[in-house]
């Protein structure tokens, strides 16, 4: 592995914020391109007359790809290094959006904002921030996972306003070129603020008092670990538990909210500029709820967390569609559904650290990950069809609501690192 060979970096052992502060950014774009499919909606409708539903598959073949490709890129991380794992997703997702510009069929649509940046967008989600989490931090491991998952909450309050701007100014062209600059922008700040590790710049994690020790290589398959780690969580029911909790996370949040809730206000004459609005706003509540969300974390049960968090969101999602659309009303949904938005990501990591280990669970995290995005993915064409079939959104938003109740309850029946065995160090 490469590795950055510095004798010496501004900040001493604060180091680690630095490299918080990179990856913040990274995880922020990426969440950005995810979300960016929710503006795309109509312009693409009005440019090739496609219908909703085909250009939701498109998104949900990204989405899921986005919880895919995670417990491969942890592995591939641990064989390869963190930098050229970023790096090659930020160009990927760079070159993707970039040639989505010339696109003229829906086939065009599926590869690039389908395929191609699912992967890319995979490599950096919520399994990099575990990642970094697990290497960088021995304390405050809750707080730093809570502000790197709000960056997805912040992607959404820094891109969407100005994209759904963008494409009353100009249609959906000068979008997919935003998107592209603003990844590749980010490929020389990996690559000159992000060490392996903090042994890589004679540093320590952040609030140990023992040197950092690298894993040793140990040439392994990263598609074989990966699909190890699964064969040896399945076999425990916090993984199935913590699976399917997170799946309907998923389903609940960015495959419904985030792709639809822009089209499903225009159903009421809502403006896509006013409705992208509704998305920052979530963003700006859950940019502190994530984050307290991680406070939290480091002191309670994160069993009771998930129950409150699961809960509020199956409610608001079932007050939205009886709402009146008004101002106040949204404004209410917005606050309430926004402040656990992705709340629910630090007490399932932590969770996944007590059952399985600090070394294992990032991986197994990425296979948990990827039930939250199969649930979103799911969420993403469901609603599409409700739409094209049912002629309103109503069922699928009473539909999640119920989920994210049926989420508040399986909370409560996961096991803590007492009565699940820890998995051996693949």
């Amino acid at each position: 592995m490469q590795q950055v060979r510095v004798s010496r970096r501004p900040f001493g052992r604060n180091y680690a914020f630095v490299v918080v502060a990179v990856i913040f950014a990274t995880l922020l774009t990426a969440a950005g391109l995810r979300a960016t499919p929710g503006v795309l909606i109509l312009p693409l409708q009005k440019s090739f007359g496609w219908s909703v539903d085909v250009i939701s598959v498109s998104a949900a073949v990204g989405i899921l790809l986005y919880g895919l490709a995670g417990p491969f890129a942890a592995a591939v991380m641990n064989r390869f290094g963190i930098r050229r794992t970023v790096i090659g997703a930020l160009l990927l997702m760079s070159g993707a959006t970039a040639a989505s510009y010339f696109m003229t069929q829906p086939w065009h649509l599926f590869v690039t904002w389908g395929l191609l940046t699912g992967l890319g967008s995979g490599a950096t989600a919520n399994v990099l921030g575990a990642v970094i989490v697990n290497r960088w931090f021995t304390t405050n491991r809750g707080f730093v996972m809570g502000l790197l998952t709000a960056s997805t909450a912040t992607g959404t309050l820094v891109f969407m306003p100005g994209l759904a701007a963008l494409v009353q100014w100009g249609g959906w062209q000068p979008v997919v070129l935003t998107i592209a600059v603003c990844c590749a922008a980010l490929v020389p700040l990996v690559y000159f603020l992000v060490p392996e590790r903090p042994s890589s710049i004679g540093l320590r994690s952040y609030g140990s008092n023992v040197d950092d020790v690298a894993a040793p290589q140990t040439g392994q398959n990263p598609f074989a670990a990966a699909i190890g780690h699964l064969v040896s969580a399945a076999k425990t029911r916090t993984f199935w538990y913590l699976f399917a909790t997170f799946f309907i996370c998923g389903f609940t949040t960015n495959g419904l909210v985030g792709t639809h809730l822009i089209s499903f206000c225009g159903d009421f004459g809502i403006a896509e500029v006013q409705a992208a609005s509704l998305l920052a706003m979530m963003g700006i509540f859950d940019l502190f709820g994530t984050t307290l969300s991680g406070w939290l974390t480091d002191r309670f049960d994160p069993r009771k967390l998930l129950f409150v968090y699961y809960g509020l969101r199956g409610l608001s999602l079932i007050y939205l569609p009886y709402s009146n659309f008004s101002l106040w009303s949204l404004t209410i949904f917005a606050v309430f559904y926004g402040l656990d938005w992705i709340a629910t990501v630090p007490p399932t990591v932590r969770l996944a650290n007590e059952a399985f280990g600090d070394k294992n669970a990032p991986v197994i995290f990425g296979w948990i990950v990827a039930g939250h995005q199969l649930g979103a993915a799911c969420a993403a064409f469901f609603a599409g069809v409700m739409r094209s079939t049912q002629g309103d959104y109503l069922q699928a938003f009473i539909i999640a609501g119920i989920t994210g109740l049926i989420a508040a309850v399986l909370s409560l029946m996961i096991g803590r690192s007492g009565g699940t065995p820890r998995l051996a160090t693949a």
